[in-house]
């Protein structure tokens, strides 16, 4: 079954290059982005920003599963060592965590859109807020694993296939 299966190349993926940074980069993206509309829109009374937050959050709510299925892929051919293992784990915890909780703003803020486009609560902003910090903190974790435990980099491939062999 195994010989059917593409070869992995140097970076210990199927493919040329992760694939999980590129996408995971638009929700950050999309979701930083909606709550600074949501926050310039409600002290500048600019409604339409509201709009453009609207539609952000619902991007990024699809995304982040495609985020997640290729970052969970790309965990399980990372082959994380002893040292990197506990905070790809809480990565990856966060990452599933975020996929809800994501997911339930962007319900909240479709009920919002829907009783009034105009307006959202002080309260939402919070959550915006608290949402920010989450996703600052999960691209903290992913920085780590790329620029400090080198996950699909070259080298660290390297060292653990001539580890592996020994």
């Amino acid at each position: 079954m195994l010989e059917y299966l593409p070869p992995l190349n140097d970076h210990n993926l199927p493919y040329p290059d992760t694939i999980h940074p590129i996408v995971v980069h638009f929700v950050i993206a999309m979701v930083l982005f909606a709550v600074v509309c949501d926050a310039i829109g409600y002290f500048t009374h600019n409604t339409r920003l509201y709009e453009v937050s609207w539609w952000n959050l619902f991007f990024a709510t699809i995304s982040i599963f495609i985020a997640i299925i290729f970052g969970q892929v790309e965990a399980g051919l990372a082959e994380p060592y002893a040292g990197v293992a506990s905070t790809l784990n809480l990565h990856t915890i966060i990452g599933w965590s975020l996929s809800g909780i994501i997911s339930a703003i962007t319900g909240w803020r479709y009920v919002l859109r829907v009783r009034d486009p105009k307006k959202i609560p002080i309260s939402f902003l919070g959550v915006g807020v608290l949402l920010t910090g989450i996703v600052l903190f999960q691209v903290y974790l992913g920085d780590l694993l790329v620029w400090v435990y080198g996950l699909h980099t070259v080298p660290v491939v390297e060292a653990l296939r001539e580890a592996s062999l020994k």
